[in-house]
């Protein structure tokens, strides 16, 4: 089913069950995809039931997003289920034996896949790829899986090919790197300072090396060295540096617009994303007067966008068996190294 005439955008929702004005809103919206967050998720036979909900008010298997990367960013948790280790860890496993961490990050994804894809979700932003300086604000900290470029490329890989071959499409983020933010995109405008040369070596390579991802999230952050707007909002990141430099050509996905590093009103935001080169603008807070300050600042899918967002979709699968119990005790041994 094509995407074509969906509105470009992804919106999350209030709780765990759409209200009536929730499901009126999305009916006429008709948003290419939704994002769950901690505060829709309870127990598996809600989340099941909630996925068919968003799907069922626009009549088609719209794409279900969550950051479930582990460590600190997972919305599904224990209990029901599994505490998966943070990036870092493999990273760590990586300076013993490089081949047994993609192995074990291949591992951890195909597990988080297979969960994800039991309750109908079927898209992951994760992995990070951001390659975090000295310096840099805590906000990636272990979530990144080191400084090595190639590390994380290789890890990297891992991580979305074991989410591909679960049947869920990863979203690298965030592109072109968060790495050397001083600062949390969530509260403030990041500003980095470092010269381009600095910049493609070492946060872009990551991102060059997996430029044939499904989708990519920007960063809601200024580098000067390119232009004085931030990543999302950019023409320039986007065309010269996203698409151009790292020669990213998967559907491009900003990162969550209610975030204050951004200024201007939910509609400039939204208006300025989409014209900036973002084919999908996201929008999580579930508020639905922001939602629809959105809805009436962009338009639908069309062009190149469509034809990017399609091809995404298009590398969507039906999961094979997992034997998840013995793919958990393989990543336990092999984590086990590095503890």
């Amino acid at each position: 089913m094509s995407s074509r005439s969906r509105l470009a955008a992804v919106f999350g929702c209030s709780g765990p069950r759409l209200t009536a004005d929730e499901a009126a809103f999305f009916r006429d919206a008709d948003p290419l995809g939704f994002i769950l967050f901690a505060r829709n998720v309870a127990e598996p036979a809600q989340v099941r039931a909630l996925v068919a909900e968003l799907r069922n008010t626009v009549g088609r298997a719209a794409p279900i997003f969550i950051d479930q990367e582990g460590g600190r960013i997972q919305r599904l948790k224990p209990p029901h289920w599994r505490a998966a280790p943070p990036a870092a860890a493999f990273g760590q496993l990586a300076a013993r034996d490089i081949d047994a961490a993609a192995r074990a990050a291949w591992l951890n994804a195909r597990l988080i896949a297979h969960e994800l894809a039991a309750l109908g979700i079927d898209v992951d932003c994760a992995p990070v790829l951001d390659n975090p300086s000295p310096s840099a604000h805590a906000v990636i900290g272990d979530r990144a899986f080191g400084r090595d470029p190639e590390v994380i490329a290789r890890l990297g890989r891992a991580v979305a090919d074991g989410l591909l071959a679960g049947g869920v499409l990863p979203v690298v983020k965030h592109i072109p790197g968060h790495g050397r933010a001083e600062a949390d995109s969530h509260h403030a405008l990041p500003v980095v300072r470092s010269t381009a040369a600095e910049l493609v070596a070492t946060d872009l390579a990551p991102f060059r090396a997996l430029a044939d991802a499904p989708f990519a999230m920007t960063a809601h952050v200024v580098y000067t060295a390119w232009d004085e707007a931030p990543a999302t909002l950019s023409t320039t990141v986007i065309s010269e540096v996203i698409r151009g430099l790292i020669g990213f050509s998967g559907a491009l996905v900003s990162d969550d617009l209610s975030m204050k590093a951004l200024d201007g009103t939910l509609a400039e935001r939204a208006r300025r994303a989409q014209a900036a080169g973002c084919d999908l603008v996201l929008h999580c807070n579930g508020d639905p007067g922001e939602m629809a300050e959105v809805t009436g600042a962009i338009g639908p899918l069309d062009g190149v966008s469509a034809d990017r967002v399609d091809a995404a979709l298009s590398r969507r699968r039906e999961p094979p068996p997992a034997d998840s119990t013995e793919l958990g005790r393989e990543l336990d041994r092999l984590l086990a190294v590095a503890a």
